[in-house]
């Protein structure tokens, strides 16, 4: 009797069991079917990446300031940093004084020409009365021979005096051009954000001194976001460069971001070693780069991973997950 209690109470579960199993498996292959992509869309998996850009120095020099920290939002244009720009003021007051010099020696050279030139035209008035004496036989030769070479010498004088104005000029350019460049030597010792985005990494502190090139912050430019996706021969050979495209993350899965194919690699390569699985990474694949066009969510960081869909087929529907 007791047996049959327990056979029955089997029969009962069974019975309970089956159709619960059957529901699980219409639903698991209704969701399956509801995530089966139409023909014409290809997917690869990848990770965010952003273009990042380095805040460098131009000369050397000792860090006065650095205005932001580590995750700090900054503009375009933004003042992120400054060097000490005593040594190259004192320059450039040196090479201004230096300008000023040489425009009060410009106007000293110019009057000396202009005494030149005038005793110049005095001494050829007087060459030409005393050719006119010599011709007449009243002057002597020894006299005539003095007053020409005194108005050769004078020729000579005026001619140095031009030649020395003109050397003065291009002194003044040079040492202008060198003001100038200390200027810009101080202008550029502002570091400037030329991006809007994110500070991912301060590399440097005040004080330190850096050589010409010397990295003090790294700016993600949230604005230039992109996902490398690997395909076979086969999906690469057809994806449109500039093709539509979306991007589902998986810290944000209820939103697909709209992008585009922005590169398709002309060589093919094995699989990166980020590829869990050893045989997978055997495999000889081309890279696709796929570009968001939406950036706007805050959410949006480099290293997220996600999936990349592409359409292949210019007149295939997305799916409704995929809208």
């Amino acid at each position: 009797m007791l047996r049959d209690r327990h056979f029955l109470k089997r029969i009962s579960l069974a019975c309970i069991a089956v159709p619960l199993a059957g529901a699980l498996a219409y639903h698991v292959f209704l969701q399956a079917d509801k995530d089966a992509l139409p023909a014409g869309i290809a997917y690869g998996n990848g990770r965010l990446e952003a273009t990042e850009v380095d805040i460098a120095t131009k000369t050397p020099g000792r860090i006065a300031e650095v205005l932001v920290e580590e995750g700090d939002l900054v503009e375009e244009g933004r003042i992120v940093a400054r060097m000490d720009i005593s040594s190259l003021q004192a320059q450039l007051r040196q090479a201004e004084a230096e300008v000023a010099r040489l425009r009060q020696a410009r106007l000293t050279a110019i009057s000396r020409a202009e005494g030149a030139r005038l005793r110049l035209e005095l001494a050829d008035k007087e060459l030409k009365r005393s050719k006119n004496l010599y011709e007449r036989g009243v002057m002597p030769e020894q006299q005539y021979d003095r007053d020409r070479l005194a108005q050769q010498t004078l020729q000579a004088e005026y001619a140095a005096a031009k030649s020395s104005i003109a050397e003065i000029e291009a002194a003044i350019v040079s040492a202008g051009a060198q003001a100038e460049r200390l200027g810009a030597d101080i202008s550029d010792c502002m570091l400037k954000c030329p991006i809007s985005g994110p500070v991912l990494t301060r590399l440097a502190e005040p004080g330190e001194v850096l050589p010409a090139g010397g990295k003090i912050l790294t700016i993600v430019n949230v604005q230039d976001v992109y996902m490398n996706v690997f395909l076979s021969e086969r999906l690469a050979g057809m994806v449109p460069l500039g093709g539509d495209a979306k991007v589902v993350l998986d810290a944000i899965p209820d939103r697909p971001f709209a992008a585009r194919v922005a590169y398709v690699s002309q060589k093919a390569q094995f699989t990166p070693k980020e590829v869990e699985a050893a045989q997978e990474r055997q495999k000889l694949v081309f890279r696709v780069t796929v570009s968001l066009s939406e950036f706007d969510d805050p959410r949006l960081k480099p290293g997220m991973p996600g999936v990349a869909y592409m359409r292949l087929d210019p007149e295939a529907d997305w799916p409704e997950r995929l809208k």
